[in-house]
């Protein structure tokens, strides 16, 4: 059971990385520079003028002499005077013939490999000396250092390279190249910083084809140089109203979500930096339109407390739920620009709240600064927001420590909410989610108590309307995923056990989605409501007599539920538990 919870419970969160929007022509922007085949960094500048002194020269090409000269071979003019001539002798014509003849010499590509890398960090290192001897030595006269740094930017550009070649990553780390190109986010010169935590990025992009140990080999060592204390350094210098600053923020951000792709980093992110204080400062801040960095901040946001529950609490110890709940009050009614940065921008506020309610402390301060109030204003009156509020709801719920919220949502005239969107017709997600928010409530409210006797009251209401509609929709998923079973039974029959083992992970997916975790909630809901109540037994045995069934499939499906948890975490027993106790009452 846990698992499937696992598997429906997390929110989607985007997959793809995001990619520095230009906010002018993309021919006008200086973009890093890939190594030639000769070596040399390619430039993206244009030709410097030359600055011509002599006022006299005369324009245009020189006269022809006097004397009569060979100027190639007497080509006629054509009817209406124009000239074709080649300009060129006969022998020169000849010339040219010969070599147009002949195949064009092969040009060895530079070799890219260890010596060549050698003598490029070589380069690098001296190029960094060189701009700080200068800078100290010239502190106050700028014009003595700029040529230095002016190299040095194309060196740091030039490191693009290495990202078609991680199997040198190992090396360049071995060199002290990674330590030092991680130094110069503390350069004086932004610029000089910004190119600097560019190429970082490039370097640890998804879409470098690196193996794992290649890229943990230049993230240890970057990480080693202290990158993640610097880059918060760098935050706080930069300034984004200016543009080069702008793209700074950015390429620090896209850092930050390379570096969150592995657990232990992200959590040391958010334990050992001031990023998640700096995350919550810069979202709030108001922009119209909604920039590019303030919607990659939130998507940081909810990536980081997607990776770990102890960034989540760390989250909840900052006051961060008040405040992410005071950015989605302004959507309670008012929607986003679709395909715009806000649409983005409001999905990963609701993708961070969701994630962190699912933890005991997220739930609790989501109550206090009244989550569920607004979650149920947003489901009546909202229209991009209802869905994911509805999801952020039935998370709220969820887990062992969902009672008050429960209580709070029963307290706050919810129940009218949920159960009125339930016998509407509704899609499969915003269905799954009804279902789960039942699910919760039967599990967690207090027997006995008026939120559970009110939520009692709703199901068998309007003479049992609710079951009616409850054993409808599990004749619907069981049929699905019956039909699911016979493909998968006919696979198997084909197949060894080591097959079959190879393939369970994958035929899980498919019952998944064929319905699976919705029937199996489904179940639990109506083992609850036959536990609880004599007269909803009754009308439940009914229905499914309508479809030659009996409570029996609903203890099947309960039982396969139990047989799949495995685990002993305090959750895991509590659900077995309470699983094991309910199908006594199905016998």
């Amino acid at each position: 059971m846990s698992s499937l919870d696992d598997l429906f419970k997390k929110p989607a969160l985007p997959s793809n990385k995001r990619k520095l929007e230009a906010s002018r022509d993309p021919n006008e922007i200086y973009k890093s520079a890939k190594l030639a085949s000769n070596g040399h960094a390619k430039s993206n500048g244009k030709q410097a003028a030359v600055a011509d002194d002599d006022d006299d020269m005369e324009a245009g090409p020189s006269a022809p002499p006097d004397d009569d000269e060979d100027y190639g071979p007497d080509i006629p003019d054509d009817e209406e005077g124009r000239f074709f001539g080649g300009g060129v002798t006969q022998e020169e014509n000849e010339i040219l013939d010969y070599m147009d003849g002949q195949e064009p010499a092969d040009i060895a590509p530079e070799k890219i490999d260890s010596a060549w890398l050698r003598k490029l960090g070589l380069n690098f290192e001296k190029k960094i000396s060189k701009n700080a001897e200068l800078r100290a030595k010239f502190e106050g006269d700028p014009q003595k250092f700029m040529g230095s740094e002016a190299d040095l930017d194309a060196d740091i550009k030039a490191l693009s390279i290495l990202t078609e070649h991680p199997e040198l990553y190992g090396e360049f780390a071995k060199l002290g190249c990674v330590a030092s190109l991680v130094g110069l986010l503390a350069h004086e010169n932004t610029d000089i910083a910004i190119d600097a935590v560019e190429i970082i990025s490039e370097l640890t992009d998804e879409d470098v084809e690196a193996e794992q140990e290649q890229w943990n080999e230049i993230v240890d060592a970057m990480v080693e140089a202290d990158l993640l204390d610097l880059l918060v350094s760098n935050f706080a210098r930069f300034n984004e109203s200016n543009e080069s600053d702008r793209s700074g923020v950015y390429h620090a951000l896209s850092v930050l979500e390379n570096m969150a792709s592995r657990t232990s980093l992200a959590e040391k992110i958010g334990q050992d930096t001031t990023v998640l204080k700096w995350l919550l400062g810069r979202i709030p801040k108001r922009e119209s339109p909604v920039s590019q960095n303030k919607q990659y901040s939130a998507e940081v946001l909810a990536i980081l407390l997607q990776s770990s529950p102890i960034n989540r609490r760390k989250l909840c110890e900052l006051d961060g739920v008040d405040l992410l709940l005071q950015i989605l009050a302004a959507y309670r009614k008012r929607d986003p620009l679709k395909g715009t940065e806000e649409e983005e921008f409001v999905e990963n506020i609701f993708d961070s709240l969701t994630c962190v309610v699912d933890e005991p402390e997220g739930k609790q301060k989501f109550v206090e600064a009244e989550g569920v109030e607004l979650c149920l204003i947003m489901i009546k009156e909202g229209k991009m927001s209802k869905s994911r509020a509805l999801r952020l709801i039935d998370h709220a719920l969820g887990g062992q420590s969902g009672a008050e919220v429960c209580e709070k949502l029963v307290e706050a005239a919810g129940l009218k909410v949920v159960f009125g969107m339930f016998m509407k017709k509704q899609d499969g997600q915003t269905t799954e989610h009804l279902l789960g928010i039942f699910s919760s409530l039967l599990r967690l409210l207090p027997a006995n108590s008026a939120g559970r006797i009110r939520t009692l009251a709703k199901f068998v209401e309007k003479e049992y309307e609710k079951l009616g509609k409850l054993v409808k929709l599990r004749r619907d998923y069981a049929a699905r995923l019956d039909a699911v079973d016979k493909e998968i039974r006919a696979e198997q029959v084909k197949m060894d056990v080591e097959e079959r083992e190879e393939m369970a992970d994958e035929w899980l997916g498919r019952r998944l989605d064929a319905g699976l975790f919705c029937l199996q909630t489904i179940d639990v809901v109506l083992a609850w409501l036959v536990a609880e109540d004599d007269g909803a037994k009754k009308k439940i045995e009914s229905l499914l007599a309508d479809w030659d069934d009996s409570l029996a499939v609903v203890k099947a499906t309960i039982q396969e539920q139990l047989d799949t948890i495995v685990g002993d975490t305090e959750e895991e027993t509590w659900t077995k538990d309470m699983l094991t106790a309910l199908i006594q009452f199905l016998t």
